[in-house]
Formats: structure tokens, C-alpha cells, sequence
């Protein structure tokens, strides 16, 4: 074994002894649909200055989403309820008391002067130390502030404390208010800025002799210090950032609420889990034998990796992001396909004599191509983290983590157990049981043949316009039907005499013609069903339902409620996903010139629309469930393009005499082989959810089960053509 190889081995195992242990130590957390939660209710005050309607509710609703984020809390559901109440639901929340207490305060952020004795127009409170301090009228509120953080500082004796950055016309005052207080002299009351919280003087701090008078600190910084320990820096810092509430809020009722699938459902769906991953194993170690074989070790590897880093996050994990799971290590295939693919072309074209130099020439050749699809595909990651929010943020934080497991399991894991293995004796002499010692069946099927499949790229271009012209026609004369996390619903609560079965209740609902109802338990007796908008004559029926499952139930709440992806979410969601595409694009024009970049993403847009027309002409509603699938269909889209532009770029370096469609056509069918195997690897996987997944998995999986297709033939009939009609002239190879 090479230095090379040992340095890769003992990497591995260093990284899987660490993740078995985190697997194993750190509970994961589940979410509110898997295991229930905390409800909070919230209620917003009217004051003299501000009225509790629907919009300042809505307002309120996102700055408690934005302090939900900062607590860590993964996958919240948050709905107005009515005109001037908030439904909060957390899954896994240790200290509910402590969350409600956190959700609840306005956090009323001011700085203030404290002027010379006789002025009649100060006011007193007490100080962080009880005494009287006088205060001037507020200078800056916490609007002003762009960032706060909490630092321990043990060299400056501040230990913990919150530095706090203004923004804006922010940086001009805070300058103007600690100038006018430098002039006073060292020790006078007056050189003080109260720092107020909620009416409270949570620090008032003299400013440092350092300070000129009239100059003030211009950097637009500062830190509030005082007897903090971590948890009550850490709370402060999140409030602030947070921001303040429009209205005031009261918690009027908490209660532990049970999971929103039910047994069945759950265990429908982790059946369907283990039969599709089964399936797509078995697939891979039919077509590549023994390495097929240690290409499934490698991927369970990929599982316990992604597994403890999700753990180790604290990532709440739900039904769909299960699923997504699952589709992961399908796709993750991918990978070890392109390194066999790529072994397969140097061992039988004779370049090589061994299994083993095959292998290692495999791995050289197919790093480019998983090094691009996968930095793409992190940019877009990164970009729905850091500029989206709420069940986006979490898929890119879920996205992230499985493609750099990916990536150590395809070039690090298989690597180090293939070339193992390529080197016995044994292998060595039967260079047949590697699986790359032939050339497929895919393979030798178009080497025979040599279809010319881009000869008239405009014929191509012309039925994918037809195609986008039908999904347009569905979208249009049909409608695109929103979820319930987008438009909203009713919420109905009853209270039962005796404890009911929620799975009863949804299957009884899903007889009366509700199959998207959410049903959850609440306490001991109490009973909750949210649908989309229906009827007074709807809602009769669902409580006939509910009665006579209950053996008698009380309505104790009737309201509407509002969307759990609000406005801004969307918008937010929105704008990442632009900004992520705006990414990729301008990293594949640099990788690939601007030719490839722009084909890659006309035919994610072509995907996009197609998979949105399809869901229009069934009927079904666009959902959250649905924009986790369509992330994953973007992610997969721009894989598929960038694979196959990587091999043309390579064949446009060899062959540069070629003509254009000469060099993208070889390369199309030198990459299907790799596109037929992942697609199927795939596609095993969702069918397998969509047949024996239940219902709450169905929509999820034919989404996906479209998009992969769609993508798959996208990449060749739409990027390839695309690709040779703009790139007329050759576009220099990068």
C-alpha cells in the first residue's frame, strides 16, 4: 500500500470512528411530524401606539420565526391563527417555560443620555445596581443595530459581555450620543449611556477617557458589559438580533402536542425506506460486481457520516427530510458510477493492464467532473442557508452535508477498499469479478449502434418547447393549486370525553374526502384537525367524523388560520434560489464558458416549469413537501448538465479539429451509461416510497420520480443541443 493509500485509510477510519460515536452518544431530534412537540399560543396586545390587526400579527409572526431560528429549533411550524394569535409548534424543545418566555418578550431596545441634575424632562429608573438613574429621551433603538454577538473576553476583564454594531444613520447618532457624553468630565453621572432592555437598565457604562468630546465613537460599535454568564449573553444577543415585536405578546396557552402522521404512516414509509435502498444496492452489484459490492459499504459509510453530522447539528429530523435521506444515498451513487464508468472506458480500450491502474486512472479522470457537480451544487447550498430561512435553510443545511459525505465516500472510502481489492491475487487473476473488465450493457449497445443523436439539435429544441408549452397550458388553464403551508386553512379543536386514536380520525377523514388533513392529539383528551379552506357544511362533516370516533367531542375552537410559509419566507426563499442559480451560472461560464453555463440553466428552467405543468395537470397542490422536492430536482438537474459538459470539455481538448456536434455527440453517449445507472439507482428508491411509502410520501416521491426523469432527458435532448446551437463558433476549451 502507497503512502498515499495509508493517508487515505487511516483518514476514514478516524472520520467513521468519530461518527459512530456521535451516532451513538447524541440523541437525534425528530420532528413535530414524527414525534410531536410543544404548542405555544400566542396573543398580540393592541398599545396606544400600535394596533394588534392581522398585518402586525403577520409582522410579528416573522420576528418570532427569526428568534425561533436563533434558539436552534429546527423545522417550527408557525401559523396565525384568527385575526391576533400565533401558533408556534416546536418539536424537541428541552425548556419549553424558557422558549415561551424567550418568544414572548418585546425586547424594547433604547440608548439613552443621562442628562445633568434638573432636567425636568428626564425620567428615573434604577440601574443595573438598583440605584436611581435619570434618563434622557432615547437617542437610538434597536433598530438601528445590524448585528449583536456574545463574546467572553477574560484578558480585558469584561468576561461575558455583547458587542453590538449599529448600521445606518445608527453609526452617525451612536457617534453624536457618546461624543456630547465625553465632554463631561471622568466620574460625572452624566458620562454615562443607559443601555435600556424592556424598561429595564440592563448596563449603563461610562464612556472611556479615550473618547474626544464632540468626536464619540465612529466606528459604529460598542459592548455592553455587566454581570453576564453565557446563557444570559447568549439570550440578550438573540433578542436583540431578533428584533422588537410590533405589538406586545402574551402566551395564553402551552401544551404538549402529539406527532401529525400516525404509527402507520411511519412505519408504511420506513418499509418503503429499506426496500428501495435494498433495491438500488442490489442494482449497483449486479452492473459493477465487486466493486458494486464496495461501492454499497462505501454509501452505508455515507449514511452513518450524514447520520452524526445531522445529530451533531442538531437538525430536527422530519418525514420528507428522512426521505430526502434516503434519495441521497441513492444519488450518491453517482459518484462511485462515474469513477467505474471512467475504470470501465481505461481497461477495456486496453490503456490499461491491470484492474488496479484502471481504477486509479478512473479516479483521476472522473475528479473533475464530481469536484464541479458537487461545488456547484454547494454553492446553492450555501446561498439557501445564509439567505433563506425556515424549512429552506434547513434543506440547505441538509443538501450540504450530504454532498460533502458524498464525496467522501466516492474518493476516499471506495477508493481506499477498491484499490484493496483490486491488488489480490486472487482479483488480479479473475479481472472479470471487478465489474469493469467489461463494458456494459449500455455501453455496448451504443458503441454498436453510434446514433447521431444530435445531428438536428433543433428538432430537440422543438419538442422540448412543445413539452413547456403544455406545461405552461396546465399551469394556466388549470391553476396552480397552493398547500395549506401557502394559503392557509381552518384549525378545529375538540375536546373529547375519553382519549382518541389520531390514526382512526385520519383514516376516517381521509374516507370523508380530507386525505390532507393534519390531525394531532394535544394533553390527554384533546383533538386538533387543520385543513385547507372548506365549508360550514365541510366543516359539519369533519366533526360528524370526529364525534362519532370519540364517542362524543366538544368544539372548543373554530378559527382560520394563516400560512406556515409566510410571505416573507417565500420571498426570502425566493431570492436565494435566484441568487444560487446567478451563482452556479457565473461558475460554470468560468469552469466552463458561458456557452455551458447558459445551457445548464436554461435546462434547469426547463425542468422547473415542466415538473410545476405536470403537478397542475394532476390536481396537486404545490405544498412544502413539493419545494423539497424541487430543490432536489434542481441540485439534480444541474449535476446531470455539468457531467455531461465536463466530458466535452475534455473531448474538445483532445480533438480541437473536431467540429462542434462531433465532440458533444461522442460525449453524450460516453456519459449515458453513468446518467441510465444513477437515474435507475434513483429511481428504485422513490418508487419503492411512492408504492408502499402511504400517502404522506406519495406526492414527495412522484416529484421527484418526474423531476429525475425529466432531468435525465433534459441534460442530453435540451443542454446538449442548446450547447451545440450556441456554440457555433467553438468556444475555447477551459
Amino acid at each position: 500500500m502507497t503512502r498515499s493509500a495509508r493517508v487515505r485509510a487511516l483518514f476514514a477510519l478516524a472520520l467513521l470512528a468519530l461518527s459512530s460515536y456521535v451516532a451513538v452518544t447524541v440523541p437525534v431530534r425528530l420532528g413535530l411530524d414524527l414525534r410531536g412537540g410543544t404548542q405555544i399560543v400566542l396573543e398580540t396586545r393592541s398599545t396606544p401606539a400600535a394596533e394588534a390587526d392581522r398585518e402586525a400579527t403577520d409582522r410579528t409572526l416573522e420576528v418570532l420565526r427569526g428568534r425561533i431560528d436563533a434558539l436552534g429549533i429546527a423545522e417550527p411550524t408557525l401559523v396565525r391563527s384568527g385575526e391576533n394569535r400565533i401558533i408556534a409548534e416546536l418539536p424537541g424543545v428541552q425548556d419549553p417555560r424558557e422558549a415561551a418566555d424567550v418568544l414572548g418578550r418585546t425586547a424594547q431596545l433604547t440608548f439613552h443620555p443621562v442628562p445633568a441634575a434638573g432636567d425636568g424632562t428626564a425620567r428615573t429608573l434604577p440601574d443595573e445596581s438598583g440605584a436611581p438613574l435619570r434618563l434622557g429621551p432615547a437617542a437610538l433603538t434597536g433598530e438601528h443595530v445590524e448585528e449583536a454577538a456574545a463574546r467572553f473576553d477574560d484578558r480585558g476583564g469584561a468576561g461575558w459581555h455583547v458587542t453590538v454594531d449599529f448600521e445606518g444613520d445608527g453609526r452617525d447618532r451612536w457617534a453624536r450620543l457618546t461624543g456630547e457624553a465625553a465632554c463631561r468630565p471622568a466620574g460625572d453621572p452624566s458620562r454615562r449611556i443607559a443601555i435600556v432592555l424592556d424598561d429595564k437598565v440592563i448596563s449603563s457604562p461610562q464612556v472611556d477617557p479615550s473618547v474626544a468630546c464632540g468626536s464619540g465613537i465612529r466606528d459604529g460599535a460598542t459592548r455592553i458589559t455587566g454581570s453576564f454568564g453565557p446563557e444570559e449573553a447568549r439570550e440578550l444577543s438573540l433578542l436583540i438580533n431578533g428584533g422588537a415585536l410590533p405589538v406586545p405578546v402574551e402566551t395564553v396557552e402551552q401544551r404538549t402536542v402529539g406527532p401529525t402522521l400516525g404509527a402507520e404512516a411511519i412505519t408504511a414509509s420506513a418499509w418503503a425506506a429499506a426496500i428501495g435502498t435494498a433495491l438500488t444496492a442490489l442494482y449497483v452489484i449486479v452492473v459493477y460486481r465487486l466493486m458494486g459490492l464496495l461501492a454499497v459499504l462505501a454509501l452505508a459509510c455515507y449514511g452513518l457520516v450524514s447520520y452524526a453530522a445531522l445529530a451533531a447539528l442538531g437538525a430536527a429530523l422530519t418525514l420528507p427530510g428522512l426521505a430526502g435521506f434516503v434519495l441521497a444515498i441513492g444519488m450518491a451513487v453517482d459518484a462511485n458510477v462515474l469513477v467505474f464508468e471512467r475504470a470501465r472506458e481505461e481497461y477495456t480500450a486496453r490503456r490499461r493492464p491491470s484492474a488496479r491502474s484502471a481504477l486509479t486512472a478512473g479516479f483521476r479522470n472522473a475528479f473533475s467532473a464530481i469536484a464541479d457537480s458537487n461545488i456547484t451544487t454547494l454553492i446553492a447550498a450555501a446561498l439557501l442557508f445564509f439567505l433563506a430561512s425556515g424549512p429552506v435553510r434547513g434543506f440547505g443545511v441538509t443538501l450540504g452535508i450530504g454532498v460533502l459525505a458524498s464525496m467522501f465516500s466516492a474518493l476516499v472510502i471506495t477508493r481506499v477498499l477498491a484499490e484493496f481489492a483490486a491488488s489480490r491475487p486472487r482479483v488480479r487473476r479473475s479481472p472479470q469479478l471487478t465489474g469493469i473488465a467489461t463494458t456494459g450493457a449500455v455501453r455496448e449497445r451504443l458503441t454498436r449502434r453510434d446514433p447521431q443523436l444530435l445531428r438536428r439539435p433543433r428538432r430537440w429544441l422543438a419538442v422540448g418547447a412543445t413539452v413547456l408549452v403544455l406545461a405552461g397550458a396546465g399551469m394556466v388553464g388549470r391553476g396552480v393549486g397552493l398547500g395549506v403551508e401557502f394559503t392557509g386553512g381552518r384549525l378545529i379543536e375538540y375536546a373529547t370525553s375519553s382519549p382518541v386514536d389520531a390514526d382512526r380520525v385520519r383514516t376516517a377523514l381521509d374516507e370523508a374526502g380530507f386525505p390532507r388533513a393534519v390531525v394531532q392529539t394535544s394533553d390527554a383528551t384533546g383533538l386538533t384537525v387543520r385543513t385547507e379552506p372548506m365549508s360550514n357544511a365541510q366543516e359539519a362533516e369533519v366533526t360528524s367524523a370526529v364525534r362519532e370516533l370519540a364517542g362524543g367531542a366538544e368544539k372548543v375552537r373554530d378559527e382560520l388560520v394563516g400560512p406556515s410559509l409566510g410571505e416573507e419566507l417565500r420571498r426570502n426563499a425566493l431570492v436565494a434560489l435566484a441568487v444560487a442559480l446567478g451563482a452556479q451560472l457565473l461558475y460554470l461560464a468560468a469552469r466552463f464558458r458561458w456557452v455551458f453555463g447558459t445551457a445548464a440553466v436554461a435546462a434547469l428552467a426547463h425542468d422547473v416549469v415542466i415538473l410545476v405543468g405536470v403537478f397542475a395537470w394532476l390536481g396537486k397542490p404545490l405544498d412544502g413537501v413539493f419545494l423539497a422536492a424541487l430543490l432536489t430536482v434542481v441540485g439534480y438537474s444541474v449535476n446531470d448538465s455539468v457531467i455531461l459538459f465536463d466530458r466535452v470539455r475534455e473531448l474538445a481538448g483532445r480533438h480541437p479539429e473536431k467540429p462542434w456536434p462531433d465532440v458533444v455527440n461522442p460525449a453524450v453517449l460516453q456519459t449515458l451509461p453513468r446518467t441510465v445507472n444513477t437515474g435507475m439507482g434513483a429511481a428504485l428508491v422513490l418508487t419503492a416510497l411512492a408504492v408502499l411509502g402511504g400517502s404522506s410520501l406519495t406526492d414527495f416521491a412522484l416529484a421527484l420520480l418526474i423531476g429525475i426523469a425529466v432531468g435525465t432527458y433534459s441534460s442530453v435532448f435540451t443542454a446538449a443541443p442548446l450547447a451545440v446551437l450556441l456554440g457555433r463558433r467553438r468556444p475555447r476549451s477551459g
